[in-house]
């Protein structure tokens, strides 16, 4: 079975050396998290339990500049990142997917 919960953050970034990503920005990041694991009759995880794990993580990077954490911080790199540190708290095989605005995501 899947289970999954959504938030956001916002965040500041630049591309070094890229053409139109290079000056400093900013995006509303969408987090989606799904975990997968078996139904034992009642629940998977407590949606709240979950929710909770994700914002702990994204407060560490809302309204802050990613390449604070960062030296490139692309989509793909934020995914990889945000992956890494939630994989400390949630005790479940999940799939991580990060949009950048509208219609831009990467999914590890």
């Amino acid at each position: 079975m899947k289970l999954g919960v959504t938030e956001h953050m916002d965040c500041a970034h630049h591309l070094p050396d890229h053409e139109k990503c290079g000056r400093q920005h900013g995006h509303t990041y969408r987090v989606d998290v799904v975990i997968e694991g078996k139904h034992k009759g009642g629940m998977m995880l407590d949606f709240a339990v979950l929710k909770k794990s994700l914002r702990e993580v994204l407060g560490d990077y809302d309204h802050r500049d990613l390449n604070d954490f960062l030296p490139y911080p692309s989509v793909e790199n934020i995914c990889v990142m945000l992956k890494e540190r939630l994989q400390e708290k949630i005790g479940f095989s999940f799939t991580l997917r990060v949009w950048e605005g509208e219609g831009k995501w990467a999914e590890l």
